[in-house]
C-alpha cells in the first residue's frame, strides 16, 4: 500500500464514493463502497507512478499524512 494521503467522500453527482490523491494531480477513482474506492485508487496510484516514470516525470514523495480513517457525513 502506498503512503499518499487519500481523501474519500460520497459524490451525489456520481452516486459513488470518490477517492482522490491530492499529491498526485488527476489521480482519482471511485467505487460503490469506501473499500472499493480505496482499492481502485491504490491501482490508480500505481498506474500514475508507472506512467510518470515511463515519461521521466518526477514522482512526489508522500508527505507522510497517511491515515486509514474514513470520514463520511
Amino acid at each position: 500500500m502506498y503512503k499518499y494521503e487519500i481523501i474519500i467522500y460520497w459524490s451525489n453527482e456520481d452516486q459513488a464514493f470518490v477517492a482522490e490523491v491530492p499529491e498526485l494531480s488527476g489521480c482519482i477513482a471511485h467505487g460503490t463502497t469506501q473499500e472499493l474506492a480505496l482499492k481502485q485508487v491504490n491501482e490508480a496510484i500505481r498506474l500514475w507512478i508507472d506512467t510518470a516514470k515511463e515519461f521521466g516525470d518526477p514522482v512526489p514523495e508522500p508527505k507522510g499524512r497517511y491515515s486509514s480513517e474514513f470520514r463520511v457525513p
